[in-house]
């Protein structure tokens, strides 16, 4: 389902395919365990493969938002498709999530390396 690259600070995941109500649960459960760990202090979620998302992939997304909040982690999102920023607009979520163009844009931000 993902692949995830991480270092010191920072994890990586990019998740496959269709972010729906099949994937969801474990995706929300993969997001949590990472955010969770000590030594993990940003999550960067690049939804470069993500076909599509519904309403359960944005639920998955909102409560690890909360939840790295609640922890004083971030967790950002990068290399959003034009029709999945496009749900994130018309929803508003696009204000509560910080929204990378690429990789690359995240890290010289917050001078990690990936």
């Amino acid at each position: 389902m993902e692949q995830m690259l991480a270092n010191p600070q920072v994890v990586v995941i990019r998740p496959l395919g269709c972010l729906n109500a099949t994937k969801a649960l474990d995706f929300e459960q993969l997001l949590t365990t990472v955010i969770e760990q000590g030594h993990c202090s940003a999550l960067l979620v690049d939804l470069g493969q993500v076909k599509s998302l519904d309403s359960a992939g944005l639920m998955a997304l909102m409560a690890a938002l909360k939840k790295a909040q609640s922890l004083g982690r971030r967790l950002s999102l990068c290399c959003v498709s034009p029709t999945i920023k496009l749900i994130f607009e018309l929803t508003q979520l696009d204000q509560a999530f910080e929204i990378f163009e690429c990789q690359s844009e995240f890290t010289r931000t917050y001078g990690f390396e990936l």
